[in-house]
């Protein structure tokens, strides 16, 4: 369920996924890091793959649910929620808000993203978040029918791989060009509470964190890293 304006607005969103091959990506281990981060004051959470979604879904029937399903393919570098079929099955599986690439970037059989947007805004009267990586990007995915822009792609693709996230300096100029009903998200890099805050003070109407929160194993090998002699 999408909450009203005045309850997300500058809420905290938790990206709760796990890396392939972790335990944390046990199902019933993600519900409860999304209801952990539920009752402790987000406003939604951000989840990988309809199995996942379907989870919390069944455990917090209430949730804000932003879903996509990362899936690679060989002549493509698009990954998040790539193609007609992997929306389907996001929307299906009980996501709110869809999220998906919305780069400048080919995708897997030659899709449109353009013709992509339409038929979930048509078919599916589904909110879709668009996963940019530019200004530029963010104005055109808004254009084409995206009702939330994020920055989750800034220093992940191809054009932007020598900045690092997150993209704050991207907010303003989004939040100047985008109408009031466009949502805007700082996703990406976000490590602590002030970072957060700062996103805020730029424009965002909401923050994604991940890694920082429910990142178990990155965290880890972070740590491991800078102890290891």
């Amino acid at each position: 369920m999408i909450p009203t304006a005045d309850v997300l607005n500058k809420g905290l969103i938790v990206s709760v996924q796990a890396p392939l091959g972790s335990p944390m990506r046990d199902p019933d281990v993600i519900a409860s890091m999304a209801e952990a981060s539920l009752r402790n004051g987000a406003v939604g959470v951000r989840l990988e793959s309809p199995e996942h979604i379907g989870a919390v879904r069944r455990r917090c029937p209430e949730a804000l649910i932003i879903g996509l399903w990362k899936c690679t393919f060989p002549d493509s570098s698009v990954y998040i929620t790539p193609g007609w079929s992997e929306i389907q099955e996001v929307w299906s599986a009980g996501a709110d808000v869809i999220a998906l690439d919305a780069t400048e970037r080919v995708r897997p059989g030659g899709q449109v993203l353009g013709d992509l947007i339409q038929r979930a805004r048509e078919e599916l009267r589904a909110t879709l978040m668009a996963d940019v990586d530019s200004v530029q990007n963010g104005l055109s995915a808004a254009a084409l029918g995206c009702d939330w822009i994020g920055t989750t792609l800034y220093g992940y693709t191809e054009t932007t791989s020598d900045f690092t996230p997150p993209g704050l300096e991207l907010l303003p100029d989004l939040r100047r060009a985008l109408e009031p009903s466009v949502r805007l998200i700082c996703e990406g890099g976000i490590a602590s509470p002030g970072a957060a805050r700062s996103a805020l003070d730029a424009g965002a109407d909401n923050v994604v964190v991940g890694t920082a929160i429910t990142g178990v194993d990155l965290q880890v090998a972070a740590y491991c890293r800078e102890l290891t002699p």
